[in-house]
């Protein structure tokens, strides 16, 4: 891995894989890129990449939050794709599941934006929330992700009239249905072992690509809300 200190500097969660993977290729073409993950294994497969720091972290331990901040020199992006999704119906959801989902799709999110804030003001930096088109339209059977997702909605919606007058521009990028690592273990868990048709699922590159749109925005604007859905999109007839 080589890098350099003159680049941007952008931090991508849930660096190791689907979205969030395509995310941290993307942006480190022109930017320094920490790429945050669990997974052992993909982190050194990161370290290979030019750009690239790749980093093991729990998101759910916020001092470990604190002691990466404090050790990044600056940023200038903060991209929050690290979620987790499990379907289940309001009836048969328990109070653990709940907690966990809100814990990473929410509320660490949320710690990691705070702690980054100073930094992103001084730069003038960019936050992108990967949301969901569960976001927006809760589905039968996906409620308590849609609920983390509508709360990150508001989360982003409320963190861009706060920092507006700072210089921290905010957007959601919220995908439909596309083909990553955690929408294909969601559909085996519901007994959907069927070839998937390519034109009825995004590509992870295309979400990637929406990434771009907002950073690369000139000064005086900011793009604040994408939705990037697929060509035949069976969820919205």
């Amino acid at each position: 891995m080589s890098t350099s200190s003159a680049l941007p500097v952008a931090i991508v969660t849930g660096g190791t894989s689907g979205i969030g993977l395509a995310i941290v290729r993307e942006l480190a073409r022109d930017h320094q890129v920490y790429a945050l993950g669990r997974d052992k294994e993909r982190l050194i497969a990161l370290r290979l990449l030019e750009n690239v720091e790749a980093v093991e972290i729990d998101l759910l331990d916020f001092a470990a939050q604190q002691r990466f901040i404090d050790s990044v020199p600056r940023i200038n992006a903060l991209v929050h794709s690290a979620a987790i999704s499990e379907r289940a119906r309001v009836d048969s959801a328990s109070a653990a599941l709940w907690q966990q989902q809100f814990s990473i799709n929410l509320f660490a999110p949320a710690e990691l934006t705070r702690l980054a804030l100073p930094a992103l003001r001084e730069q003038r930096g960019q936050v992108v929330f990967i949301n969901s088109g569960s976001g927006t339209l809760a589905l039968a059977g996906h409620t308590v992700y849609s609920a983390t997702k509508f709360a990150l909605n508001a989360l982003a919606h409320g963190l861009r009239g706060e920092e507006s007058d700072n210089g921290v521009r905010v957007a959601t990028v919220s995908p439909g249905p596309t083909d990553t690592p955690m929408n294909r273990l969601s559909r085996e868990r519901a007994g959907d072992f069927a070839e998937i048709n390519p034109l009825e699922y995004s590509a992870p590159e295309s979400v990637a690509a929406a990434v771009r749109l907002v950073i690369d925005a000139s000064e005086e604007s900011q793009i604040t809300d994408i939705n990037v859905r697929p060509r035949h999109d069976k969820a919205r007839r």
